[in-house]
């Protein structure tokens, strides 16, 4: 979740603010129906807040025993806090030391901010932390606990407060996780389960316009897809426990977004990380796909290779690549959208080879703004250029919305008996400088090669007086451009001459080699994850040069050496979370 759906300012905000207040005063008719736990946590970042380590923002702490809402008071992103996420975390490892503090952290939240103050009221924050404390029910309540009749008041008074407040919630996720914890709020309190039907209708209604007839959302960010879906899911649960009716709008909803994320997920399980989307906790991903069912594919998703999303995926023996072969969102959509446009990510077994360098959430605005940028993707950028701009960052807001970037976008994907076959182009910066991006990329039936060309190409006489305009302005020099390869931290690299060898901790052997003019180098990347303390140090594969003529093209191969074999046991540990050396 971004900064944007923490403290709002202005009418929102002040609304807010008057309704947390006046909603702290209810109180529950009855005893409350506890459900069942449902929400997983990662016990390692459990164990991790045990010892009082996390990231606020651009701060870090390591802070043993000091309460989480004494930290970083300066810090604008501290109001992610109070989704209530780490409570997951720490219930996740089941042990007495941080089940006492997730109790105490909850009770001072109680004491400090229950009245309806800080920053947490907001309809997506206030349904997050609710589903959270009736899905930990059980751990905040074992003694000596933060006691039931005063957690069954503040579930009580969540409850009244999204009552009145959801329809405030900005459109898309904000809005789904209001309503999907309104409705688990009403399921729980016995005095408004009648209210609980027209919640569903109004969740149902909200959901057939956030996944649309093509199993897409307008953000085209995948883990927001993953997260509307997780929350229809469980409403859908909730009301199977409640013997209860589920809903056929919320069933088509979850039906059409079913293939979408199927098409984003990689070989390792992890989805694409494109428009300000994480690859997503470890296992969620095919948690909430296997919850949902398997619904029909949608018609377009029958033959050949069909667009998801904006999203293609190819897959072949343990390869599977995704390509962003669609525009940009633009508009209100837009504000963690990435220029990012003929942009691949490659994973070979449970090991990402090509990557992006992540959403940056969290980590400060700097880093938001600079992971946006095409450079920060692995395809073909112009110096300082990327496909696709930012527009002006408004007061109140947390980033700038993408104001301009490619208009058309062409695909053309075939499968056949030697592999699959993609040519995609872009005119992001045809206005600029009158040069189209196109791109080739070919797997071979074995996924054990990706080959691919990048040209820089004009296309009409008016393109070329453009270039030849962008050329004198460079003194004749050209145009610098650079086609990036960012690898994933766990890849060993090794610059030969014309070549690159890469080991992955797997055991594969991946060779990198191109036939250009462009200057091969490796120069440093980073990879960033919302769970970490830090950015990982990673390395990138560049191809370097300018653009002098009207058409510059590029070709590369991308391929498994000859030692490694079809099949590998793949039963090196993971290091994601491998961080005591810091």
């Amino acid at each position: 979740m971004g900064l944007g759906s923490g403290w709002r300012m202005g009418a929102g905000g002040l609304g807010d603010r008057v309704q947390a207040r006046l909603a702290s005063r209810a109180r529950p008719a009855g005893a409350l129906s506890w459900p069942e736990p449902r929400v997983a946590g990662d016990p390692v970042l459990g164990r991790r807040l045990l010892r009082g380590r996390l990231r606020i923002g651009d701060t870090r702490v390591e802070e043993p025993g000091r309460v989480i809402w004494d930290l970083a008071p300066e810090e604008p992103e501290r109001a992610v806090l109070h989704d209530f996420r780490w409570l997951d975390d720490l219930a996740a490892v089941g042990e007495v030391p941080t089940r006492t503090l997730a109790q105490g952290w909850t009770a001072e939240w109680i004491a400090r901010f229950g009245q309806g103050a800080g920053p947490g009221w907001t309809p997506e924050l206030a349904a997050e932390r609710l589903i959270r404390l009736l899905g930990h029910a059980r751990v905040l309540l074992h003694p000596p606990g933060v006691g039931a009749e005063r957690l069954a008041q503040v579930v009580a008074a969540h409850t009244r407060f999204l009552e009145k407040r959801w329809p405030s919630a900005p459109a898309g996720r904000p809005r789904i996780a209001a309503l999907s914890g309104l409705l688990a709020g009403e399921l729980a309190l016995p005095e408004r389960r009648a209210q609980a039907l027209r919640t569903t209708r109004a969740l149902s209604e909200e959901a057939g316009r956030f996944i649309d007839r093509e199993g897409a959302i307008a953000t085209r960010n995948p883990e927001e897809l993953l997260d509307g879906l997780a929350f229809l899911v469980e409403a859908n649960a909730r009301l199977t426990a409640a013997d209860l009716p589920t809903d056929p709008g919320i069933v088509a909803a979850m039906a059409r977004g079913v293939p979408t994320l199927r098409a984003l997920r990689h070989a390792d399980g992890s989805l694409a990380r494109f428009h300000g989307g994480c690859r997503g906790t470890e296992g969620r991903l095919d948690q909430v796909l296997a919850a949902a069912g398997r619904p029909s594919l949608n018609a377009g998703a029958q033959a050949g290779l069909p667009l998801h999303m904006g999203f293609l995926k190819l897959a072949a023996g343990r390869t599977t690549v995704i390509v962003d072969a669609a525009a940009p969102p633009m508009g209100p959509a837009s504000h963690e959208a990435h220029a990012s446009t003929l942009a691949f990510e490659l994973t070979s077994g449970r090991r990402p080879l090509v990557v992006s360098l992540g959403p940056a959430r969290g980590f400060g605005s700097r880093w938001r703004r600079a992971v946006r940028a095409t450079a920060s993707h692995s395809t073909l950028s112009l110096d300082t250029l990327s496909s696709a701009r930012l527009g002006l960052l408004r007061p109140g807001q947390a980033s700038a919305p993408l104001a301009d970037g490619p208009r058309r976008v062409l695909v053309e994907a075939v499968a056949g008996s030697d592999g699959f076959k993609v040519d995609l182009a872009h005119d992001g910066w045809r206005g600029t400088n009158g040069l189209t991006h196109a791109r080739i990329l070919r797997l071979t039936p074995d996924g054990r090669a990706l080959e691919g060309e990048d040209m820089l190409t004009t296309l009409t006489e008016a393109d070329r007086v453009a270039f030849d305009a962008a050329l004198n302005a460079s003194n004749r020099l050209g145009l610098a451009f650079a086609l990036r390869f960012h690898l994933h931290p766990d890849v060993e690299a090794a610059l030969g001459d014309r070549t690159v060898e890469l080991l992955l901790p797997s055991g594969e052997e991946w060779t990198f080699s191109h036939e250009s003019e462009a200057t091969l180098a490796l120069e440093p990347s980073v990879y960033l994850e919302e769970e970490r303390l830090k950015p990982r140090p990673a390395q990138q594969i560049v191809l370097a040069g300018r653009a002098l003529r009207s058409v510059t093209r590029l070709r590369w191969t991308l391929a498994k050496g000859y030692g490694t074999p079809e099949a590998l046991r793949d039963l090196n540990p993971r290091t994601d979370w491998d961080e005591e050396d810091e």
